[in-house]
């Protein structure tokens, strides 16, 4: 992947952008590395625990071969924060003008959630044609991108919220669906266990997931 990081490179790098939650810095850059061994480069940190951003930073500083990213940016301050730390992209549960604003002002490509049609075109008016369906399988899930296949044909997603490898080859099989986000990558049981194979192993089996 170039310099040029876009929404849509993100996207299309592996099947699946591992939605990850940590509670302690120290995990953060052997977890970054299983997944690199895995195939899985592009990493969603979420800044739902207060050792989020030290967690991007981490990673960011040791582990070249990955593409941080902060999840759950829900303001320009977040996003700010994490820009600042070395996150290379941002994600999020809903969207706001502003703050797609202050991601184009950061340089940070942003992967907006929507749930709704009206939140679709809202991000399309600021630009925005990559974007994050969640919660999915709650909102709708294969029958919701379905049928937003028509009114929004241009529009590509990656569906996360409920997806498993058990549906998520069923969700990267949609023409609108460029990859899933997904939690199941990263146990918490194996992190605090520090059994980084298994998550090479998982990140490895996602691979089998495209079509």
């Amino acid at each position: 992947m170039g310099a040029q990081l876009t929404a849509l490179s993100i996207m299309r790098d592996a099947p699946v952008i591992p939605v990850i939650v940590l509670n302690k810095v120290e995990h953060a850059v052997p977890m970054a590395e299983a997944l690199v061994a895995g195939g899985i480069r592009v990493l969603e940190v979420t800044l739902r625990t207060p050792q989020g951003l030290a967690c991007i930073e981490a990673i960011a500083k040791a582990v070249p071969q990955a593409i941080v990213g902060a999840g759950t940016v829900r303001s320009a301050a977040d996003a700010a924060a994490a820009a600042q730390v070395g996150a290379r992209f941002a994600v999020s549960p809903g969207y706001t003008s502003k703050l797609g604003q202050a991601c184009r002002d950061l340089g940070l490509p942003l992967l907006p959630g929507v749930a709704t049609s009206s939140e679709i075109m809202a991000a399309m008016e600021d630009g925005l044609s990559e974007l994050k369906f969640f919660p999915a399988v709650q909102s709708g899930g294969i029958q919701m991108l379905k049928a937003w296949q028509g009114p929004f044909g241009d529009v590509r997603f990656c569906p996360t919220g409920g997806i498993s490898p058990a549906n998520a080859a069923e969700f990267l099989a949609l023409s609108n669906v460029v990859c899933v986000g997904g939690s199941w990558l990263v146990p918490s049981s194996a992190v605090e266990a520090g059994n980084w194979s298994q998550i090479t192993d998982l990140a490895k089996a996602t691979h089998a997931l495209r079509a």
